[in-house]
């Protein structure tokens, strides 16, 4: 999974960061409450795991703020208020779990898995779906095939995978770093125009025969896929 963790202790949050990661996950540590916000609202993640007690702008206040926005992402507050009211006042402010410190990473870690496998039952993206439509544009991803319009659209693998993607994704911002790890299982690299390069080839597929674009560049902040 791809975890964000919302920690500010010098101590406890690389010990976090580092447990998860040997268990597979990937994990984007933040120790301040509005980097994680921003990076919680431009970028998808399974979980989130929030500090209730960070300066300035805490985890409650993040979770907040992206319920306002109608983000479901499962969240699991970790905290040292134990009372009853704190514990509340989480889960009313859309928190799915609630993890007191101190505690063992064994725990944490079966609390992730919970909420992850919970996750990927409720997440229409990571269904076994396997023909998207959108307006007029049809993937078949079991018979490799793309048409718009009834006319075919020739994709080499690559290109079927990334409209996948995007395709599961209508109306949501995705960044070329998501595209980078999602699509081609890379690290972050500035010198790379692979996603250029391939955006460019499937916009002049599916979108440049077409009266319709469904291919959007925001520049500066990725790309948006739907009329």
């Amino acid at each position: 999974m791809r975890i964000l963790l919302l920690e500010d202790d010098a101590q406890l949050g690389p010990w976090i960061t580092n447990g998860l990661r040997e268990e597979g996950h990937v994990v984007d540590h933040f120790d301040d409450g509005k980097d994680a916000l921003i990076a919680a609202m431009g970028q998808d993640f399974d979980l989130l795991i929030l500090d209730r007690m960070v300066p300035g702008l805490d985890g409650l206040a993040v979770l907040k703020s992206l319920r306002a926005s109608k983000d479901s992402t499962p969240a699991l507050f970790l905290t040292a208020l134990g009372e009853v009211e704190a514990r509340v006042e989480g889960f009313e402010a859309g928190g799915d779990d609630y993890l007191t410190k101190p505690f063992a990473f064994a725990e944490l870690s079966a609390r992730v898995g919970a909420l992850g496998r919970r996750r990927e039952g409720a997440d229409p993206t990571k269904t076994t779906q396997t023909v998207l439509r959108h307006s007029d544009l049809t993937l078949d991803l079991l018979a490799r095939t793309c048409t718009r319009q009834g006319q075919q659209i020739d994709l080499m693998a690559k290109e079927i995978k990334l409209l996948e993607y995007l395709m599961r994704r209508p109306g949501r911002l995705v960044t070329r770093t998501m595209l980078l790890e999602q699509v081609w299982d890379m690290s972050f690299d500035p010198t790379t125009s692979v996603v250029e390069t391939h955006i460019s080839r499937l916009r002049a597929k599916i979108d440049k025969p077409f009266d319709v674009a469904l291919l959007r560049t925001r520049r500066g902040e990725g790309y948006v896929f739907g009329a």
